[in-house]
């Protein structure tokens, strides 16, 4: 009888990150994972598909964010509201220290900064549909995720660099140096 193991799936992904670390993605197997996590492959597979979706099956971030955009008062515009819910994602988040190594071993690997590009625009699609759901035209709403995404990278890279600093804060930051950007100067009066 299989005896019973507390937080399974994080035990497996932090040993899967250590081992990416120290070995690197392609010689690490998945029965070095679940052997260091004091699993068997067996269990690894209740959890992920392959050794590469370890990194990435949370799918609590997607959820958390279409939440808070279908939750959003409807007062907000569609930027706005997306913008909020993205301040928010740090409720989700794994630990920080998690995360930093997490983008190195996703950065020094094609398959998995691949994966990591899947992910995200499946994150941006059911974004896309929560957008449609509170009115906005399909074409648009895309465009909106994809200027959300762009200052939610920005805001997300600070906020993994400056621990005390909220991340909604970095968000709102982000979405105004976008806003000084694309606004020109006003004509300087003669």
């Amino acid at each position: 009888m299989p005896r019973w193991e507390s937080d399974a799936q994080g035990r497996l992904e932090r040993a899967a990150l250590e081992l990416f670390e120290t070995q690197g993605f392609e010689r690490t197997s998945v029965a070095q994972i679940a052997r260091t996590a004091g699993l068997t492959e067996r269990s690894f597979y209740r959890y992920f598909p392959d050794k590469r979706e370890v990194l990435f099956a949370d799918n609590e971030l997607e959820a958390h964010l279409v939440a808070q955009v279908e939750a959003a008062d409807p007062t907000l515009s569609p930027i706005e509201a997306l913008l909020t819910a993205l301040g928010t994602a740090d409720e989700v988040f794994h630990p920080r220290d998690f995360l930093l190594r997490r983008i190195k071993v996703i950065a020094a690997n094609p398959a998995l900064a691949e994966r990591d590009l899947i992910k995200l625009a499946d994150i941006a699609d059911a974004l896309a549909r929560a957008l449609e759901r509170r009115g906005v035209e399909p074409g648009k709403a895309r465009f909106i995720i994809d200027v959300a995404i762009a200052i939610s990278r920005r805001a997300t890279s600070r906020w993994l660099a400056e621990p005390d600093t909220a991340l909604s804060e970095l968000v709102a930051q982000a979405a105004a140096e976008l806003c000084e950007t694309v606004t020109p100067p006003a004509p300087t009066v003669r």
